[in-house]
């Protein structure tokens, strides 16, 4: 694939490596939370969606934090010392004796995770207007390579034990850490950087340059909506595949491979043809539905080739976020689009607080009574939900063509 700049294909390795290393230990830590804390089951998943809080608690306020910075000192360097980070922090994870190293292990990775943010930043830099909402579905097709990559390896490196992946995902991100410092260049440009202020460093700010829009609200509730929908899958896989389906972490990994595959496929070499056809706001909602019916089915499945073909209409649910960042990217100016990007990886973060907790709590539950599946049950009522704020406040009405930008830069020397 053509990219419109060299730095593109950089940025979405920050991600890919970024979700190889999450993805890599989930085969694996179902095992290791039993270990370590002597648990059933039961009592290991919501340890698990405790975890998953913690990292995005401290993701939501790095999110925007990171994001600023990156309008002020520019992209590269932001990239840089979050893959360092993670390199750290995924060594310290492999040591951790106890379930309490695991708890900052993981909170440090929220606070270096928002790669998201300065990668999707990347991609506004150097991007025409009306080529973004496809060139973002190349963070979610990197997403998806990762998870292709990530749970498979997790699966293979289980034999040596539940810290080896750990250890793999650590050399991972100093790896790409290093092709970074002497590859990547620069896409922000001078002119277009501002100072760095903390009152500009929180959610609310973060979209605050969109308060012009009219329908920027309701597109960024339905996609807070499907965000909590989607992180059932990385809070309650592992643990609602094992309990359902007897799953075990080979089997784990490579179901998530064969999701990563489908995902790869849909959205780096699909995407930007359907959106060309049908628009950002169709395929939005096309994305949205095919994502909430897929949950509402893997609430019943009873057998584990039941999941096939709902793997493959869930893939194109990987329409959703490209045409909402490509949506929203048109309603600022180019020195906020870091600002901005930060503020929606922020939102996914307030997701990934809430979607584990309610998600891994409503599986354990649904455990409890003999139903595994409404973990599932609820992620599709919440895209559903998402589905029907599009139909009823968004399509049709958002502009077609970038918003001018609402105020001036902040100019910096």
């Amino acid at each position: 694939m053509k990219f419109d700049h060299r730095a593109v294909p950089i940025a979405l390795a920050a991600v890919l490596i970024d979700t190889i290393g999450f993805g890599i230990v989930i085969p694996v830590l179902p095992r290791l939370l039993m270990t370590l804390d002597h648990a059933d089951i039961e009592h290991a998943t919501r340890i698990g969606g405790w975890m998953l809080v913690a990292f995005a608690g401290m993701q939501f306020f790095s999110g925007p934090v990171l994001g600023n910075l990156s309008d002020r000192f520019g992209r590269r360097p932001v990239l840089i010392a979050s893959m360092l980070s993670f390199g750290l922090d995924y060594g310290l994870m492999a040591w951790a004796p106890t379930i309490a190293w695991l708890f900052l292990g993981r909170a440090i990775a929220g606070v270096a995770g928002a790669v998201y943010g300065p990668a999707g930043s990347v991609i506004a830099d150097v991007t025409p207007p009306e080529k973004r909402g496809p060139t973002f579905a190349l963070i979610g097709a990197a997403f998806g390579l990762g998870f292709i990559i990530g749970p498979a390896l997790g699966g293979l490196l289980s034999v040596w034990g539940p810290r080896a992946p750990f250890f793999a995902a650590a050399i991972l991100a100093l790896t790409n850490a290093l092709v970074m410092f002497f590859a990547m260049p620069e896409t922000l440009a001078p002119e277009n950087r501002r100072a760095f202020r903390w009152r500009d460093a929180h959610i609310v700010a973060s979209f605050r340059p969109l308060f012009h829009a009219g329908v920027a609200g309701p597109l960024l509730l339905a996609a807070f909506l499907w965000q909590l929908a989607h992180m059932v899958y990385p809070a309650t896989w592992g643990f609602w595949a094992t309990a359902r389906l007897g799953f075990d972490a080979k089997a784990i990994g490579w179901s998530l491979t064969l999701v990563g595959v489908l995902g790869v496929i849909v959205q780096g070499g699909l995407v930007g043809r359907i959106m060309a056809r049908i628009g950002e706001r169709r395929a939005l909602l096309i994305g949205l539905l095919t994502g909430s019916l897929s949950f509402l089915g893997y609430a019943f499945v009873t057998a584990w080739w039941q999941i096939i073909p709902l793997f493959i209409v869930s893939a194109f649910s990987g329409l959703a976020m490209p045409a909402v960042q490509g949506l929203l990217s048109r309603m600022v100016d180019a020195s906020r689009q870091g600002q901005l990007q930060g503020g929606i990886g922020s939102m996914g973060s307030v997701a990934a607080i809430l979607g584990p907790f309610a998600l891994t709590q409503a599986l354990a539950t649904g455990i409890d009574h003999d139903f595994p599946g409404a973990a599932f049950v609820l992620a599709g009522l919440l895209g559903l939900a998402a589905s029907g704020i599009i139909v009823w406040k968004v399509l049709g009405q958002v502009p077609e063509k970038a918003a001018s930008a609402d105020a001036p830069a902040d100019s910096v020397a």
